[in-house]
């Protein structure tokens, strides 16, 4: 556990079916948590930075919308309205701790482009320096990859160990509606197993994530296994563990074991 213990800069990736209701509305107990002990783990020393998805989802409640369309403009514009919407309640629960955000909208483009990398790394670092906290998004209004399943991306559970590689995080922790991986399903199966400790991502381990998602997402496990193995191959360790109670986030950093723990073997 000593990685998380030990990790003066963080990534935290927050999924939308932790942000919102089955209705697709905000869940603003569990958002203003996990702004409060972000604001402390900030307040502690750590340098945070916050992935987080929830755009569409959130834009579905607000407007009423009950099935995710299949139309990719119509995804865009409701991307749009609940990214506004994300991002104010963001700043207000975060100023109520004296906390400042950022928001840092990402495209495949940003990322991969030489010189686009090194501003999108420059930015980071400027605003880590001032201890402002980014939060991140892919950016859906422009791009429409990960809205039509293409995304180079692939999601944000991707994008948010791409993010823990740009900012040299030692580790990366990914908030989901399950506690970790387990070695059955267990929605279905009530003798599953979870796993709290994963060495090495091999293709058994790949197998037992399963399949993606829910209605609000776009993720599953399987994409949490993939983005700790790209993570684990940088020396990032990784934890997939339930977001329902952001306190649980204190027994990790205090060194207790928590969720699926993915090590990072190599050394920045």
């Amino acid at each position: 556990m000593s990685s998380f213990t030990q990790a003066s800069k963080v990534v935290l990736k927050v999924g939308t079916s932790t942000l919102t209701y089955e209705n697709g509305k905000l869940n603003l107990h569990c958002m203003e948590l996990l702004c409060k002990v972000i604001s402390d783990l900030q307040n502690s020393g750590k340098q945070v930075v916050l992935v987080s998805s929830g755009a569409v989802g959130v834009g579905m409640g607000k407007l009423k919308i009950l099935e995710r369309p299949v139309e990719t403009a119509k995804k865009q514009a409701i991307a749009a309205v609940g990214q506004c919407e994300l991002m104010f309640m963001y700043d207000k629960f975060f100023s109520e701790y004296n906390q400042t955000v950022a928001q840092v909208l990402l495209t495949a483009d940003d990322v991969y482009q030489p010189e686009s990398r090194v501003n999108v790394e420059n930015t980071f670092t400027e605003l880590l320096r001032m201890e402002i906290i980014p939060i991140v998004n892919e950016n859906d209004t422009v791009s429409i990859a990960e809205l039509e399943g293409v995304s180079h991306f692939g999601d944000n559970d991707s994008l948010s160990a791409i993010v823990a590689d740009l900012v040299g995080a030692e580790a990366l922790v990914i908030l989901t509606d399950i506690d970790g991986l387990y070695d059955g399903n267990p929605r279905v199966d009530p003798e599953a197993k979870r796993i709290p400790y994963v060495e090495e991502i091999t293709p058994e381990i790949e197998a037992l994530a399963g399949e993606p998602g829910t209605n609000r997402g776009t993720g599953g496990m399987y994409t949490k296994v993939q983005a700790a193995k790209f993570a684990n191959e940088r020396g990032i360790s990784c934890c997939v563990m339930s977001g329902a109670n952001p306190n649980d986030l204190y027994t990790l950093f205090g060194g207790g074991q928590i969720g699926t723990v993915f090590s990072g073997k190599t050394e920045r």
